[in-house]
C-alpha cells in the first residue's frame, strides 16, 4: 500500500540502498512528495516553486502563452462550480483524451482505426473462439469483436472506473464534512463546498491522467483483470498491440492471435459465471469500505483555513491528512481480491496455453512475456496503487494457473470448469499452497442444492396461489 497522502500522486517505490535510497518523484533528497496531487504538469517551467509542486493547476496552466489563459481560467471556474460526485468525471474524461492526444512516451500518437485493422481483428478473435471451444465448456462469450483506438478505449471504460473509483473517493469526501459538529457544518457550507469542488476536481485530474496512460499501454478490454468494457464486446487495441510485439521476434499476426485468445477467454469466463464481476467488484468496495481516513488533522486545518489561501489545503493534503490506515477489513478485502484475480488469470493462461501450444510456434514465449507482465502488476498496477491505495496484482497467477492444468489432468474440461458454478466451490489462498489436496478432494455439487432450493421456491408460490 502506498504511504503517500491517499488518492493523490504515484506510491513510493522500495528504495534500492536502504535509507539512503531515493523515492521516485523526490526531489532534491528532500522529505515528502513533490507532487502530491498527482497532477501530470509537476515540473513544468513557471510552476511556481521546486518543480512546480507548490501549484496544484500545474497540470491545467503549465508554461502557456497569453493567449490559452482564457480557456485556463474557463476549466478554472468550471473546476469550483463543480457541484457533483466525489469525482469531476467530466473533467477526468477530457484530461485522459488530452493525455491521449498527446500520445506515448516513445512518441507514437493515436490514430482512427482503419477497414483493415478492424477485419484483422474480428478474424482473429473469431479463430481465438473457434480454439477455445476445444479446450473450455464454457461457450462464446464475445457477441462481437471491435478495433479500438486509444480514444476510444477511454470512451468505452470510463463508466467502469467510475464504477470502481467513486466509492473510495466518496469515502474520503465524506471525511471533509465528518469533522465539524453538525452546529457548525451550516456556517462552513460555502468552505465545505469549495472543498468538495475542489477535491473531485483533483480526483478528475489524477484519475484522467492516469487511464490516459493507461490507455497507451493496454492491449484489450480485459488486460487488468477485469471486465472494463461494455459485456459481449471482445476488443483489441492495434495500435497497442504491434507496439507490445515490436522487440519480441514473434511474427505480428501470431502476438494478434495469443492476445485475442486471452481476450475472448476473458469474456467467457465474465459472460457465463455471473456472480463473478460483483465478487471482484464486491472486494474493491470493501477496500473502500475498509478505509480509515485521520481527520485529526482534517480538524485543525478546517479551523485555521483561509478560504481567501487555497494554498493552506494543499499543504494540508502534503502533510497526509488523507492516510490510509492498514485495517483488518482491507486486509480481507486485499486477499480475497488477489485470490481471486489469481484464479481468474491462471484459468485464462492455462486454457490459452492449451489452445495455442499446438498451433502457435511462439506459445511459450508469449506465454511467459504476458505471465511477468501480470505477475509484476501490469498496466494496472500503477493506476490502482495511485487511484485508490489498491494494488491489482495476481501474485499467485502460476501458483493458480498449475492447479487449473492439474484439475483439467484430473477431472477433465467440464470437472474444471465447473468449479465456476457457485464461490465456494473455487480454490482458496490456501488451496494453492496445496493444489494436490485440492485437486483430489472431494467437492460439493451445489447445482444440486440450487436445483432443490428452486423446486422449493416454486412449490412456495404455488402453495400461496391455491390459498388465494
Amino acid at each position: 500500500m502506498s504511504d503517500t497522502p491517499f488518492g493523490f500522486g504515484l506510491p513510493p517505490e522500495e528504495p534500492d540502498n536502504g535509507d539512503e535510497g531515493k523515492k521516485k518523484g523526490d526531489q532534491g533528497g528532500q522529505g515528502g512528495p513533490a507532487n502530491p496531487f498527482g497532477f501530470p504538469g509537476a515540473g513544468l517551467p513557471g510552476a511556481g516553486g521546486p518543480g512546480g509542486a507548490d501549484n496544484p493547476f500545474a497540470a491545467m496552466f503549465g508554461s502557456m502563452n497569453p493567449n490559452d489563459l482564457g480557456a485556463a481560467f474557463q476549466q478554472l471556474g468550471q473546476m469550483l462550480s463543480y457541484e457533483g460526485g466525489p469525482v469531476n468525471w467530466d473533467m477526468a474524461k477530457d484530461i485522459a483524451r488530452q493525455t491521449v492526444a498527446q500520445g506515448t512516451a516513445d512518441g507514437v500518437k493515436d490514430a482512427s482505426i482503419g477497414p483493415a485493422e478492424k477485419s484483422a481483428v474480428e478474424e482473429a478473435v473469431r479463430l481465438a473462439d473457434l480454439w477455445l471451444d476445444s479446450v473450455t465448456s464454457l461457450p462464446s462469450g464475445a457477441g462481437t469483436a471491435v478495433a479500438w483506438s486509444r480514444a476510444e478505449w477511454v470512451e468505452a471504460t470510463l463508466p467502469v472506473w467510475k464504477e470502481l473509483v467513486d466509492p473510495v473517493a466518496e469515502r474520503v469526501g465524506a471525511a471533509m464534512g465528518d469533522v465539524l459538529p453538525e452546529e457548525m457544518q451550516a456556517m462552513a457550507g460555502p468552505l465545505l463546498g469549495m472543498m468538495r469542488s475542489m477535491g473531485g476536481a483533483m480526483f478528475g485530474q489524477q484519475i484522467g491522467q492516469a487511464v490516459g496512460t493507461l490507455a497507451g499501454e493496454v492491449v484489450g478490454s480485459t488486460d487488468i483483470g477485469l471486465p472494463l468494457g461494455p459485456a459481449g464486446r471482445a476488443a483489441l487495441l492495434p495500435l497497442n498491440v504491434t507496439a507490445f510485439g515490436k522487440d519480441l521476434g514473434v511474427p505480428s499476426d501470431e502476438v494478434r492471435l495469443y492476445l485475442a485468445l486471452r481476450e475472448a477467454a476473458h469474456q467467457r469466463l465474465f459472460a457465463h459465471v455471473p456472480w463473478l464481476r460483483s465478487h471482484l467488484f464486491g472486494a474493491v468496495e470493501g477496500y473502500a469500505r475498509g478505509i480509515k481516513v485521520d481527520t485529526s488533522k482534517l480538524e485543525d486545518v478546517v479551523g485555521q483555513l483561509d478560504p481567501s489561501n487555497p494554498e493552506q489545503l494543499q499543504e494540508a493534503l502534503q502533510g497526509g491528512m488523507f492516510q490510509p490506515q492498514d485495517t483488518p477489513e482491507q486486509k480481507a478485502a486485499l486477499a480475497r481480491l488477489e485470490t481471486a484475480l489469481a484464479l481468474v488469470e491462471g484459468w485464462v493462461d492455462a486454457v490459452v496455453h492449451e489452445a495455442a501450444k499446438p498451433r502457435l510456434t511462439s506459445a511459450d514465449a508469449l506465454r511467459e512475456t504476458l505471465r511477468r507482465r501480470r505477475a509484476s502488476g501490469g498496466p494496472a498496477e500503477q493506476t490502482f496503487a495511485t487511484l485508490i491505495g489498491l494494488e491489482l496484482r495476481p501474485r499467485r497467477l502460476r501458483d493458480a494457473s498449475r492447479l487449473w492444468a492439474s484439475l483439467t489432468d484430473a477431472r477433465g474440461v467440464d470437472g474444471r470448469d465447473g468449479l465456476w458454478e457457485h464461490p465456494d466451490m473455487l480454490p482458496t489462498a490456501s488451496d494453492l499452497d496445496d493444489p494436490d489436496g485440492f485437486v483430489h478432494r472431494e467437492q460439493l455439487d451445489f447445482s444440486e442444492l440450487d436445483k432443490m432450493l428452486g423446486e422449493a421456491a416454486e412449490k412456495r408460490e404455488q402453495d400461496g396461489d391455491d390459498t388465494k
